[in-house]
């Protein structure tokens, strides 16, 4: 259900609940408006892009998105691939990739595909968002400590050029930077000021300096961007060519899936402190409408951002009104507020970001992992963090997630157990089923776990590697879950192996599933319609019978 529509239906629409949601709003908008300028200017945008994208995500999300707790709109994560891809096709590409990451994230809500993002394997999530925190850190140095521009494709290159350039720093830049940074972390420890965001007050003490002393060297919002345009966002269609939509595709899918997966991570946080639950496909269809609108009124890629959530429920937000009023609150201070901030300094932005880049880099939980992770996953947090910093984040999560999904199933594998069975290890069996013994030269075989191709070749091997002469060969199928093409191909190799010596295979008590599987494979037809049974006992009851038949023909033959 759609969220406004929940919150509807629970009577949070009321007029009981418009304060604290107002007031939560409120809170919330002051927080976005300097991270939402900061953000856009990382991402290589316009600071008043970064305004436009809060607003439009803002109300979008909260209104058909599928958590009513969401705040929607620029985050951190976004910021090294939006840089990129601004670098690389201009901001008209970055607002085409965008436009068609929110296509893609609305098929991926219609397609229920919400519950699959879930499984992306903790190591490279944290492995990915500590490389983005660092990047994200060293990208802002230039910023910080007033550096001339430096070259640099790659990471090592811009870090090398920016270690050059340190002694050149801009003292006064520098100075300022460092005393934004420590409002930005010292606010909620002071007192009258704990619930003013941190980030507003070092925004605020920095433009005052500015704006009173005029020092020299500081580069601002105005010196570098011209200042904010005080109107409303133009509508806009971007420039649909063909070769640069195929071009996109890549950067389109990445920021698709970041925004997936950040926007349900915010939506799972938001429901542990609230205790509400989240529609994880509805969700995705409103961050894909939100990147579908927000491109087309001058803005960029959005997503959840989970500080701005956190905040909104905290200062009693229950209801998408709360993320309404936040985007209201952005679009008064666009509309009234805009020419103040023509002063605003760049190293307070970046001082902010740093602070950003810590909270994204959970480097203590990224060392703890490190610390307490099997030998497997420690490997795929370093190799997941080393490729996102050195390579691409694209090349690092798709890596990451194939090295997790390997090690998983060469795992699942291990646990696939192809037991042979004994008249003894069946012994309580046999008498509960009115027998003592096998029937003579019938072997029985049971396996236990999931047969896929993982495990194919072992349970290939150990069937065809029999060291007796057995007539018939039991197959017990009771705790196999589902088998797979490979398994079932195996399966038929083993058929076909055991045939040319006469052995006959019986399978029991196969689930419905795996018995729809073997027939659609046409392995049920190639054992014969009566070689396959429900029950073990069924089985063995038929070894008897046919084993008693072809006795006896043997013998009239021989006669």
């Amino acid at each position: 259900m759609i969220a406004i529509l929940e919150a509807q239906k629970a009577g949070l629409l009321r007029a009981k609940n418009w304060l604290p949601n107002l007031v939560a709003g409120l809170i919330v908008g002051v927080v976005a408006l300097p991270l939402a300028m900061a953000f856009a200017i990382a991402s290589g945008a316009k600071p008043e892009q970064g305004l436009y994208t809060a607003l439009v995500a803002g109300i979008v999300v909260s209104l058909f998105g599928g958590s009513r707790l969401q705040i929607a709109g620029p985050t951190g994560a976004f910021i090294v691939i939006l840089a990129g891809i601004t670098a690389k096709y201009g901001i008209s590409g970055l607002q085409l990739a965008t436009l068609m990451a929110g296509v893609i994230l609305m098929l991926m809500g219609f397609s229920r595909l919400g519950s699959i993002i879930k499984y992306i394997p903790a190591p490279v999530i944290v492995g990915f968002t500590t490389g983005i925190g660092v990047i994200i850190w060293v990208g802002q140095w230039k910023d910080f400590f007033g550096l001339p521009s430096v070259g640099g494709e790659h990471f090592h290159e811009k870090l090398w050029h920016l270690l050059q350039q340190l002694p050149h720093a801009n003292l006064i830049t520098s100075g300022l930077a460092l005393s934004s940074l420590a409002l930005v972390i010292l606010t909620p420890r002071i007192p009258y000021l704990r619930k003013v965001p941190g980030p507003l007050v070092a925004m605020v003490f920095a433009t005052l300096i500015v704006s009173i002393f005029h020092p020299t060297g500081i580069a601002t919002i105005g010196s570098a961007f011209g200042g904010i345009p005080q109107k409303l966002p133009s509508f806009t269609l971007p420039d649909f060519n063909f070769s640069h939509m195929v071009q996109l595709i890549g950067p389109a899918f990445t920021i698709a899936m970041l925004g997936a997966i950040e926007s349900l991570l915010s939506a799972v946080v938001a429901d542990g402190m609230a205790g509400t639950h989240h529609d994880s496909n509805q969700e995705l269809i409103g961050q894909g409408l939100a990147n579908i609108v927000a491109p087309l009124l001058g803005g960029f890629a959005a997503t959840g951002a989970i500080a701005r959530t956190a905040t909104n429920i905290r200062n009693g937000g229950n209801s998408p009104l709360a993320g309404v009023i936040h985007s209201v609150v952005l679009l008064l201070i666009l509309l009234f507020l805009a020419p103040l901030a023509n002063n605003i300094p760049l190293c307070a932005l970046a001082a902010i970001l740093f602070v950003v880049a810590w909270n994204m880099s959970e480097l203590p939980h990224f060392i703890g992992m490190l610390k307490k992770a099997p030998k497997t996953d420690t490997a795929i947090l370093l190799i997941t963090f080393l490729l996102t910093v050195f390579t691409d984040l694209v090349v690092a999560v798709n890596i990451g997630v194939v090295l997790a999904s390997l090690t998983f199933m060469q795992r699942m594998a291990g646990s696939v157990e192809i037991q042979q069975h004994t008249a003894d290890d069946l012994d309580l069996e046999l008498k509960q089923l009115g027998r003592n013994h096998l029937p003579a030269k019938v072997l029985v075989y049971s396996i236990d776990g999931p047969l896929f191709f993982g495990a194919a070749e072992n349970f290939q091997r150990a069937l065809a590697q029999t060291h007796t002469e057995p007539k018939a060969l039991v197959l017990r199928l009771t705790h196999v879950p589902f088998m797979d093409m490979t398994a079932l191909q195996s399966l038929e190799n083993v058929i076909h192996t055991l045939s040319k010596h006469n052995i006959t295979i019986l399978l029991s008590e196969a689930n419905d599933a795996v018995q729809q599987k073997l027939t659609r494979a046409g392995l049920i037809e190639q054992l014969g319609q009566g070689h396959c049974f429900s029950t073990f006992e069924e089985a063995l009851n038929f070894c008897e019978i046919f084993f008693a038949e072809n006795s006896e023909k043997a013998v009239v033959n021989n006669h």
